[in-house]
């Protein structure tokens, strides 16, 4: 349980999550929740900050959160919509900008005086993103800082902790933004920066013990940080009450499922093996939406898992590798956002199953869940690899399934993992794999013209999987890579490199 924490609310911008990060990386737990879903306030939350949107507060309905337990009681920030919102709506006005403010600016202004404000510099560039601008502000608010084109660029209310800003201090384009949420956070909030790893195992595995008591829990292991994080969390909490499972989906990476086996049996789990390779593929026949691949492969794992769980008739809870962004990308938070994807591991059971639903991980980030990887102790192999799509590589095959797809894709991805490897270029990488496209192309090989599939080549760098650059590899290292899956996998005779970065695309492609 977290003694502390910041509450984010959500009006759907593409940047919520990164103030959630910044936050994280100052040891402040923090959640994002709908604008309109506010959680109930208590003693642990010691601060508010409501996110940007897309939307304007001019437009009918506006977006509008009941603050009535919070403005004027606890420390609140509000981020462009969200200053916006404070002003327009307590007697101030916001109107269309002159030209849209979308980029970099630089404070001519900063009150320095203001606890919001504490060691930024008079000249500091922050980053704009919005059409509409505050005008004018209610006459209990003070103007803190201005730019060029913005004259309220942040505001503070007299006699409440409340500020504004119409920038946004989560980007890294806004030079001192931590330096800012520093100040919210520590200096306004009185938060004390005590989310660590440590205390997150600690905490965790203590509130396991309560939660599960003597229960038995069944676990899905897939040989990624995520479900192995849970494992050593739940297994540190309940011992040899934890029951993993890993199952053999015919959708894994080449020679995968005996290399993860093999890599568990010297962590002290009880796993057991489950080939259900023929189950996927029949369920997975003639399907070629990547909505309706995710559902049918979250079915069939339910599946599996009932059986097992029949077996052990004991096991009263299923366990889950589920992480924050699978949870923010699969609800939309109270309509603004939308909905990325879905995850099969994010959500209830059916009602024919009788398990509960146990997720160690739900509240932390991808980078955050290494971090606690690390402390306690998880090999380096798995610590390290990188991420895997829980669906595999089903959303890396357009069109349907087939076992040969699956093969070819298996052989080219090996190759390209592999060849990462050798040169010393994995770890330079968050995330890489290959796409088998749902399109065939020309080729000659030898004096014979060819017909043959295309794979494309992705590799990213990232810190958790919101935000994600493509990595500039090498021309000699593609070039070789290209060749060998050419000469190597037979129904490939052209490769391409994803230069996409997300946003405006996703990691995968599906």
């Amino acid at each position: 349980m977290n003694n502390e924490q910041i509450l984010i609310l959500d009006f759907g911008s593409q940047y919520t999550q990164l103030i959630a990060r910044r936050l994280r990386e100052l040891n402040v737990y923090c959640e994002i929740h709908p604008y309109n879903k506010i959680p109930t306030i208590d003693a642990t939350i010691k601060g508010v900050i409501l996110s940007g949107s897309p939307h304007s507060v001019r437009e009918e309905p506006p977006l509008k959160p009941d603050l009535s337990n919070i403005k004027g009681k606890i420390p609140l920030l509000g981020v462009c919509y969200g200053a916006q919102y404070l002003s327009h709506f307590y007697g101030g006005e916001v109107g269309r900008s002159s030209h849209r403010e979308y980029g970099r600016a630089n404070l001519t202004y900063a009150d320095n005086s203001s606890p919001l404000l504490t060691s930024i510099s008079q000249d500091s560039q922050v980053w704009m993103s919005h059409a509409d601008t505050i005008l004018t502000v209610p006459k209990t608010y003070k103007t803190i800082a201005s730019t060029n084109d913005v004259k309220v660029a942040a505001f503070k209310i007299d006699n409440e902790t409340t500020f504004g800003i119409q920038f946004h201090p989560e980007v890294y384009h806004t030079l001192e933004g931590a330096q800012l949420l520093k100040n919210f956070v520590y200096d306004i909030c009185g938060c004390t920066g005590n989310w660590t790893p440590a205390s997150f195992a600690n905490n965790t595995i203590a509130d396991l013990k309560k939660q599960l008591g003597n229960d038995k829990v069944i676990l899905g292991l897939s040989g990624g940080v995520d479900s192995s994080v849970a494992a050593m969390l739940l297994h540190k909490a309940i011992g040899s009450n934890l029951h993993c499972i890993f199952v053999d989906n015919g959708l894994l990476r080449k020679n995968e499922f005996e290399n993860v086996l093999d890599s568990y049996k010297h962590m002290g789990l009880n796993v057991k093996g489950v080939n259900a390779k023929d189950k996927f593929y029949a369920a997975l026949k003639g399907i070629s939406d990547p909505e309706q691949k995710r559902k049918a492969i979250g079915k069939i794992f339910i599946d599996v898992f009932d059986a097992e769980s029949k077996l052990d008739r004991d096991a009263k809870w299923l366990g889950q590798g589920t992480i924050y962004p699978d949870v923010i990308e699969s609800v939309s938070q109270g309509g603004p956002s939308q909905t990325i994807k879905s995850h099969h591991n994010v959500g209830g059971l059916p009602d024919y199953m009788k398990l509960k639903i146990v997720e160690p991980l739900r509240s932390l980030f991808k980078d955050e869940v290494r971090r606690v990887g690390k402390e306690l102790g998880l090999d380096a192999n798995i610590l390290n690899r990188h991420p895997f799509p829980g669906p595999g590589l089903a959303i890396r095959i357009l069109g349907d399934i087939t076992e040969q797809k699956v093969k070819i894709l298996q052989d080219v991805d090996h190759i390209f993992i592999e060849g990462l490897k050798t040169h010393n270029l994995y770890n330079q990488v968050w995330q890489a794999g290959a796409i088998l496209l749902n399109a065939q192309s020309v080729g000659v090989m030898g004096d014979e013209r060819t017909y043959e599939n295309v794979v494309a080549l992705r590799a990213v760098s990232s810190t958790d999987g919101m935000t994600a650059d493509w990595c500039h590899l090498p021309y000699e290292f593609l070039s070789k890579m290209s060749n060998e899956i050419i000469n190597k996998v037979k129904g490939v005779n052209r490769v391409v490199y994803d230069i996409s970065s997300k946003p405006p695309a996703t990691i995968e492609w599906e």
